[in-house]
């Protein structure tokens, strides 16, 4: 799913292919794009998270390894 304007400055949105003008669609399909906005939104905020949840994990652990280096 992504949105363009056209050449007359009317927002596109294409979705499986298809190209709709987005004003000329209902209130109701246009509160579904706005969820699904959202939705993907909130996604890839959480996998950032997740990726820097993952980047201090890893650091963590090498600087455990570290202090443990030199104890028998």
């Amino acid at each position: 799913m992504s949105e363009n304007t056209n050449e007359s400055g009317n927002p596109v949105l294409t979705f499986e292919g298809k190209e709709y003008l987005i004003n000329d669609l209902s209130k109701d399909i246009k509160e579904s794009i706005k969820g699904l906005q959202i939705a993907e939104t909130q996604l890839k905020m959480h996998e950032d998270t997740l990726k820097l949840l993952s980047i201090s994990r890893n650091f963590l652990a090498n600087q455990l390894k570290e202090k443990l280096k030199n104890i028998e």
